[in-house]
């Protein structure tokens, strides 16, 4: 199991193949579909994001309430098929890495390629052992989404698979 900082330093990526399993500690963003389509948008009108995404890891991840005293409720993945018509334009962007469930589109495979970037898996059905990862919670972008909110998470020893590595493998 290797273990990784976040925020990446891309040449890192290069040699993280598909099937390895890693081990993240730091910062990554969190941002599901809405938050997504609000990206989209924002950059077809030439606007700027209210987060940079260069070097960035985002997280596929809608957060359940918190109990008291807690950072953050279960955090499983999503399916991150549901971000793929948004996907290569946010790469291209300077996103580094994607962490999700589920297969994605030959776009954006090729645009994982294309950017020398990583698609991780987390386990689905995990959230509630992964919330025990994440050690700080803030939003910091698009509030008024509620649980779809862009946050920064400070994880530490969070668990991950490559499923699509830099140079082209999978694992699906």
């Amino acid at each position: 199991m290797k273990k990784m900082n976040v925020p990446f330093d891309r040449e890192e990526l290069k040699y993280l193949k598909a099937g390895d399993r890693v081990l993240l500690s730091g910062a990554l963003l969190v941002a599901r579909d809405a938050a997504h389509k609000r990206f989209f948008e924002a950059l077809q009108k030439n606007e700027q994001l209210p987060v940079s995404l260069e070097g960035e890891t985002v997280y596929y991840m809608g957060p359940t309430p918190a109990r008291p005293g807690k950072i953050t409720g279960s955090a499983g993945p999503t399916t991150a098929g549901r971000m793929d018509k948004y996907t290569p334009l946010l790469l291209d962007m300077g996103l580094c890495a994607m962490i999700g469930k589920g297969r994605r589109s030959e776009e954006v495979y090729k645009a994982i390629e294309r950017n020398n970037a990583v698609y991780f898996a987390a386990v689905g059905g995990a959230g509630a052992y992964l919330s025990k990862c994440i050690k700080a919670s803030e939003v910091v972008a698009y509030e008024d989404l509620g649980p779809e909110a862009v946050r920064r998470l400070t994880v530490e020893d969070f668990p991950v698979i490559v499923v699509a590595d830099a140079v082209g493998g999978r694992v699906y």
